[in-house]
């Protein structure tokens, strides 16, 4: 037995995707938009040397929460826990602007970080029960372009708001596009009902909490050495995982229902990919370019820009041929061999070519990236019924924040050991900036570009061998195409192949 689509009328359901997309907006806007404000921010609230904590305090408890939103939207009903993060989004934001010191700052980050998660979390979970599988790559696609436009104007718009209003407004102004939603939302988004679980797994939620932060805490600190703290750090998260991993094979009702692993594999796989692959390395692609073109800040914003544009023109596309036909393993086997060729071509691009080059090639990794980025999502949540949507949902984005969280530290300890090692002596590399290399001698500068081309090279192949780990978990991706049915609501069999995916034959 399947079950249909919540209906939904042609204007309603165009309510619900402009509600969707907002809120999308607003939660990825504030990953972005405060990086050209934290300098002011810090300086009028004389904490510069906790400034990094008001993007810290907002990763960490976007990341951690994602199971307990998961949970708790199978539990009690995807709109209710959209209604109440949006309710609390804008609340924080309020806070967070009228902020006095650091502490009430990121105290409000802290819950704005939460329900952004649950925003973005419930806007896939939603489509998920309003469509079905054959049509969610089309409307999730349209929904994921909030993140990359989030990415191209949050910065710039983050400067205008700072000069010109000054940097509460940064926050305030998700107040009257957070009411505008939250209107469209009571309106559009259909009851959705959830399942009544057994008794929360406690234990489980205390433990993983615990383990995550401490991973986070310690990948965030080994971009300053790795020290004694990191490795108490790592020595708590391990001992908190063992202890919920204990837990979690013993309860009945899991925080995270490991279950959902044997036969997601593959996606969960491709999700890793995306988070360690793309978002890690274009944390360091500008300084790159800056110090081995020889290029203002300014134009090297141009190539982390390529690259978002690439992979928001591909995410739409693949999104609606996928819709239109029902196939979706082509796509992620094109996109992974795309970026994995494009990031190849990196490694080996020597330093000195016109910029063009690195902004043609890193534009490719975006293409290959933005080609199954939204699919993953889509083809993971059909291979669960209903009532698991949330949980599953949250486990693909857990894998990839926690990839590009992993990624861009680990990534920032390589580039930093290696510049280090193999700088000039006569260079301090602590106070070394892109303006200080260019007012060196030719002789000079020509020696930083080749170190630090020597240091980007393995880090490109390396996340090119991570496309390549793609390129094989895309191959093994059922093949079929998506159904217009919806999964059952009590299977049988829990653990089974994907009900809403038609076999190969039956596609004919």
């Amino acid at each position: 037995m399947t079950l249909s689509p919540l209906p939904l009328t042609p204007l309603r359901r165009r309510l619900l995707l402009v509600s969707l997309l907002t809120v999308s907006f607003l939660g990825a806007l504030d990953h972005t938009i405060v990086s050209t404000s934290l300098s002011t921010i810090a300086g009028e609230l004389g904490a510069l040397q906790q400034m990094s904590w008001v993007v810290v305090s907002y990763t960490l408890a976007a990341t951690v929460s994602l199971p307990l939103i998961g949970k708790l939207a199978d539990s009690l009903g995807a709109r209710r826990i959209f209604l109440a993060s949006l309710v609390l989004f804008i609340l924080a934001s309020v806070a967070c602007g009228f902020a006095q010191d650091m502490i009430q700052l990121t105290a409000a980050r802290v819950v704005q970080g939460l329900s952004s998660a649950g925003l973005q979390l419930m806007s896939q979970t939603i489509v998920a029960s309003v469509t079905t599988p054959r049509e969610r790559p089309r409307l999730l696609s349209i929904i994921g372009v909030a993140f990359p436009i989030a990415i191209l104007v949050g910065p710039v718009l983050g400067g205008v708001i700072t000069d010109t209003l000054g940097w509460h407004w940064v926050f305030w102004i998700n107040v009257p596009l957070g009411l505008a939603a939250l209107v469209l939302a009571i309106v559009a988004i259909p009851p959705i009902s959830g399942q009544v679980r057994g008794r929360f797994d406690v234990v489980g939620a205390v433990t993983f909490t615990i383990a995550m932060v401490a991973l986070v805490l310690a990948v965030t600190a080994t971009v300053d050495g790795f020290g004694l703290t990191t490795i108490i750090l790592l020595g708590l998260a391990a001992v908190a995982f063992t202890v919920f991993f204990i837990v979690e094979g013993r309860v009945e009702d899991p925080f995270v229902p490991l279950r959902l692993f044997r036969n997601r594999t593959v996606g969960i796989t491709l999700s890793a990919i995306i988070g360690i692959g793309l978002f890690s390395v274009v944390s360091y692609i500008p300084t790159y370019i800056q110090m081995a073109y020889r290029t203002t800040a300014t134009v090297s914003g141009l190539v982390p820009i390529a690259t978002v544009l690439g992979m928001l023109v591909a995410s739409l596309a693949t999104g609606f041929l996928a819709s239109r036909s029902g196939r979706y393993r082509r796509f992620a086997i094109a996109g992974t061999s795309i970026a994995a060729s494009g990031l190849g071509i990196m490694a080996l691009l020597p330093i000195g070519l016109p910029l063009w080059v690195p902004m043609l090639v890193m534009g490719l990794v975006g293409i290959g990236t933005g080609a199954f980025m939204s699919l993953v999502v889509a083809v993971v949540q059909s291979a669960v019924p209903r009532e698991q949507t949330g949980s599953v949902t949250a486990t693909i984005n857990l894998v990839r924040q926690v990839g590009a969280t992993t990624g861009t530290a680990v990534i920032g300890a390589v580039i930093g050991i290696g510049i280090l090692a193999r700088l000039p002596e006569s260079l301090n590399p602590s106070t070394l900036t892109p303006e200080l290399v260019r007012g060196l001698s030719l002789e000079l500068q020509t020696e930083v570009a080749g170190v630090y081309g020597a240091v980007m090279a393995p880090v490109f192949a390396a996340l090119a061998l991570t496309y390549a780990v793609g390129i094989v978990a895309a191959i093994l991706l059922p093949s079929g195409r998506l159904s217009d049915e919806q999964p059952p609501a009590h299977p049988s069999e829990p653990d089974s192949e994907s009900p809403v995916i038609e076999p190969q034959n039956q596609a004919a």
